[in-house]
């Protein structure tokens, strides 16, 4: 193996090494960045959403986020005015909004 072809191996080990280390970076500061759950009421009437730590009024045609809590830890119970109420199997994590209609609830990209 000549020198010139020494440098190019160690170079294409280089730049591969490097590209590990930036995906790998990428993978666990998306791990760790906890995020907000946002919920959008686009109804005609108030909900309240319980998140088993949190208890929140969304006003009619409003929204609520609930900053850097990151996924829910399980289930989210959304009540309507009219009592009636509607589990969303959890966990349910940032890169989803919960998109809630006058008697319907979407899951929405966030």
């Amino acid at each position: 193996m000549t020198l010139a072809e020494g440098a190019m191996r160690n170079s294409n080990l280089l730049v591969k090494s490097g590209l590990l280390a930036v995906a790998l970076s990428a993978a666990l500061t998306g791990c760790s960045s906890a995020g907000d759950l946002n919920f959008s009421n686009e109804g005609p009437n108030d909900v309240t959403i319980s998140t088993g730590s949190e208890k929140l009024t969304v006003a009619a045609w409003g929204a609520v986020s609930i900053l850097g809590s990151g996924c829910s830890q399980g289930d989210i119970i959304v009540e309507f005015s009219s009592g009636q109420k509607v589990v969303i199997a959890g966990p349910i994590c940032p890169s989803e909004q919960v998109v809630i209609h006058a008697s319907t609830i979407d899951l929405q990209p966030s």
